[in-house]
This record gives C-alpha cells, structure tokens and sequence, in this order.
C-alpha cells in the first residue's frame, strides 16, 4: 500500500493572499522610487539606490513565488524572504553604525523605518505563513 503525504496549505490562499498584495505593493513602492533615484541623482547615493532596485526585485519574486505555490513557488518564496530578511537586518545595522556608507536612505535603512518597519516584517510574516503552510511529516 502507497502511504501519501498530506499537501501543505497553498501559499496563495487565505491570509497569503493578504501577504501577497503587501509584497506587490512593497515591490511598486520600491521598483518607483528605486528607479526615480536611479534615473535622476544615481551619483548622489549609488550603494543607496542600488539596493533600493534589488529590495524591490526581491519583492517582485517573493510575490510571484508565493502567488505561484507550488514546490517551485514555495522554495523561491522561502529563499527571498530569507534573503530579504538578512538584507534589512544587515543594512539596518549598517545604516546606523555608518551613517555615510548610506548618504540616503534605501527601503531597509534603519531597518525599514521609512517604510513604519514593514520591511523588517515583511519576511518574518512571509517565512511564518511558508511555516505554516508547510506539508504535514508523514
């Protein structure tokens, strides 16, 4: 007899729908002020801006990986929002230790404060609810 395991709840159902708008509006936000800053004052803040594109690129996956399900969506959801959430660790920590690597703030400065500390929640919820919805052991 085949034993088969119990699926996972999707990704895109329920409250991940919720998760999901909140990443494609981040993943607005960011791609248009990432791409202001860029097009016009680029030399002012490079580093700034530049991870500004890349915050808003990660919420563009993470949204399509969540929205996708699946094992392919799940894995590509789970490795953005850890990276996401070692990126606004990391550039917050940084963003206040040394004030002049960041002339201007990106999406993750001080840990997403711009932005009321979405940013730094964001992944948490994200990884919780990939948590959640994770298949049952057998």
């Amino acid at each position: 007899m085949v034993e088969t395991r119990p699926a996972g709840r999707a990704t895109n159902a329920g409250p991940g729908r919720l998760l999901i708008a909140v990443y494609l509006l981040f993943a607005i936000a960011a791609t248009s002020r990432a791409g202001l800053q860029i097009a016009t004052k680029f030399d002012e803040a490079p580093v700034a801006y530049l991870l500004s594109g890349v915050a808003a690129l990660i919420y563009i996956v993470a949204a399509v990986g969540l929205a996708r399900a699946g094992h392919t969506g799940r894995r590509v959801a789970l490795a953005c929002c850890s990276v996401e959430l070692v990126g606004v660790v990391v550039v917050g920590i940084l963003s206040l230790v040394d004030k002049e690597l960041f002339p201007d703030e990106t999406v993750w400065s001080q840990f997403g404060s711009g932005y009321g500390y979405i940013p730094l929640v964001l992944p948490v919820l994200g990884l919780i609810w990939l948590w959640r919805t994770r298949r049952s052991p057998a």
